[in-house]
């Protein structure tokens, strides 16, 4: 019989990335906990899931919960708006080029959110504790997980999903390497007179980018990069004004803007754990990095991360091994570090070369977007590796069921 306060893994962190391994694992027959306090507000931000996610939701039978929701993404403009001596060329990029109905789908976070919670509270091997996590402690052949109002909990496996500081992260003695910029990401969701044509704008300024990404009908969500005190100002704006300035930032390419209610501010910063995963805790989401808003590649790489540990998990529990045992970890770390590593230098890389006033990397960067509009095949395979990586992909990106 099962002990009620002992699991086979157990997932702290109720985020996407979080709901999305603790579902894997629980339908791959690991008896699971999703262990962690609601926030206190909603989240007002969208995520533009690329391909590989919206197939792997899409086997976990998330999907089409929340499928009506989301807005598909099926080109995607970039726009140098820098006003510097050497500007690049607007660059598209168009899904049917490479044979596609849609890059992938954008969708409000709290939607998201809550057909994986849906999905989560349909299985029987997968248990929900909505509270908080007060500490984690490591041990030879379990990790215990205390709550502030329940008993310990006990599992050879966790899956630390608890955010950029993260209490399982801490507890592994896991390290991190980390750069915070001096910009900040203001988020809000708009109406607009005119349609979006399911196309994504990326406006480059000088204080970062400028995205405006479609959601269903005549609405789209912003994130608009600044520096600190101008993230102020415009965040202090109200309803009106701020409207203004969206529509004169964005070239009224889109028309009359409305704002929804609810704003968010983020400051920005890279961050990238020095190993994802050591004493029977394996880090997903923002727990391992942290990338600025930059491509949709954030969390698109942790649920890859959590597609990786259930497959890994999942293996191992099926041939009679230890979940979270060293030779688990090992290749979670190693299957993850290339796709996590290179993506964020490179976002890292291009993020600076939109702050910087020297003339030749401004230069090389104009050149590389030139390339990128004239050189067919080279768009072609920057918007494949963009939109997945070519090793290493999770065979739940892949669509293949987890199995037992």
């Amino acid at each position: 019989m099962q002990d009620r306060d002992t699991f086979d893994a157990i997932v702290v962190g109720g985020g996407p990335a979080g709901l999305t391994a603790a579902v894997a694992l629980a339908i791959g027959g690991l008896t699971t906990a999703l262990v962690g306090k609601r926030p206190a507000r909603p989240d007002n931000r969208t995520t533009a899931l690329l391909g590989g996610s919206v197939t792997a939701l899409k086997t976990l039978g998330v999907w089409e919960l929340c499928a009506d929701k989301s807005a598909p993404l099926k080109t995607m403009r970039i726009v140098d708006d820098t006003g510097r001596l050497w500007r690049a060329p607007e660059v598209k990029f168009e899904c049917g080029e490479i044979d596609l109905e849609a890059f992938g789908y954008n969708i409000a976070n709290r939607d998201l959110i809550a057909a994986l919670e849906k999905r989560a509270a349909g299985l029987p091997t997968l248990t929900i504790i909505d509270d908080e996590v007060t500490a984690v402690e490591t041990g030879d052949d379990a990790v215990t997980i205390v709550l502030k109002n329940g008993a310990p909990l006990r599992a050879a496996l966790t899956v630390g999903a608890d955010g950029r500081h993260s209490l399982c992260r801490e507890a592994a003695g896991i390290t991190v390497n980390a750069h915070q910029y001096k910009q900040v990401a203001l988020t809000v969701t708009l109406r607009h007179s005119r349609p979006h044509k399911d196309t994504s704008t990326e406006f480059h300024t000088s204080s970062g980018p400028f995205t405006l990404v479609p959601l269903p009908g005549n609405r789209s969500s912003l994130v608009w990069v600044l520096e600190p005190h101008r993230a102020d100002e415009i965040a202090a704006l109200n309803d009106t004004e701020l409207a203004t300035d969206i529509e004169r930032a964005s070239h009224s390419i889109l028309g009359k803007i409305e704002v929804e209610p609810g704003r968010g501010l983020f400051p920005l910063s890279v961050a990238t754990a020095h190993k994802f995963a050591d004493r029977r805790i394996a880090l997903v989401g923002e727990a391992a990095h942290v990338i600025p808003p930059i491509g949709a590649q954030g969390l698109n790489l942790g649920l890859r991360d959590a597609a990786t540990i259930g497959e890994l998990a999942i293996e191992a529990h099926r041939d009679g091994e230890d979940v979270g045992g060293d030779d688990v970890l090992a290749a979670y770390d190693q299957r993850r570090r290339t796709d996590v590593t290179t993506r964020g230098v490179a976002i890292d890389l291009f993020n600076r070369t939109l702050l910087t006033d020297f003339l030749p990397v401004q230069g090389l960067r104009g050149l590389g977007l030139y390339m990128l509009d004239k050189i067919g095949p080279l768009r072609r395979a920057v918007m494949r590796e963009g939109l997945a990586p070519t090793s290493a992909q999770p065979r739940l990106m892949r669509g293949d069921a987890v199995t037992r």
